[in-house]
């Protein structure tokens, strides 16, 4: 392994100590020693990569960031109709909030920080809920009246409201809870040719292994931290 490539691994274990800190202690509770014990590094080793908490948080939210969007992208260019890729995204990143403690403690980080923030990672979710309605709307498959702003507000509030509350219960984001949401929502939202045809437990994508949208994320940021990693070791 090369040194470089010890320095991208040391930086992802970082990441996902504090991640883990963040998660069960709050930022203000995590400490730069628990980060790298957890991690396995010195503190020396940390501070080679982030100057200081704060920076460290700002890396879990970004590697948050790219996983979100990476799942959201993929739900505005997947097959079928707007509606069913609409459910299936929310079981998606429902699993990829389930499997990755990097994603839940950096929009727990995001939530809780001071007004300004630059950074706003649920943007690209609401975008996707907005965008995949209008399609829907052009494409015939909202029910007369269904107006998609409205929809979109709902679709909205209600899986930000799982995703706090799993904070305290996983549970929360196990199939069934969106499998009971889109239960109740379809029928009242989708054109009734669509209403019989919809699965509101959604597809899984291409039969892929279930982890896959955990390690996507992941293997993409190993990348993205390559060339700061490269700048530094100059």
């Amino acid at each position: 392994m090369t040194k470089q490539d010890r320095a991208v691994r040391t930086r992802r274990a970082l990441i996902r100590s504090a991640a883990e800190q963040f998660e069960a202690r709050g930022y203000d509770r995590a400490s730069l020693a628990e980060i790298s014990a957890g991690a396995g590094v010195s503190s020396g080793a940390l501070h080679f990569h982030f100057a200081n908490k704060a920076a460290v948080a700002d890396a879990v939210e970004q590697a948050a960031a790219r996983a979100l969007r990476r799942v959201a992208l993929a739900g505005r260019t997947g097959d079928g109709c707007a509606l069913q890729r609409l459910v299936d995204v929310t079981h998606r990143v429902a699993r990829l909030l389930c499997a990755d403690v990097v994603v839940r403690a950096g929009l727990r980080l995001n939530a809780e920080a001071a007004a300004g923030r630059a950074r706003d990672l649920r943007r690209e979710w609401r975008a996707c809920v907005h965008d995949l309605l209008d399609e829907a709307e052009r494409g015939g498959e909202l029910a007369a009246g269904v107006a998609p702003p409205r929809t979109g507000a709902v679709v909205l509030a209600a899986t930000t409201g799982i995703e706090v509350l799993a904070r305290d219960d996983h549970g929360w984001l196990a199939r069934p809870s969106l499998t009971d949401l889109w239960h109740l929502l379809l029928p009242c939202v989708a054109a009734p040719h669509l209403a019989a045809v919809l699965d509101p437990a959604g597809r899984e994508p291409d039969q892929r292994d279930p982890e896959a949208d955990q390690r996507a994320p992941e293997a993409d940021a190993a990348l993205e931290e390559t060339a700061p990693v490269r700048l530094a070791l100059r």
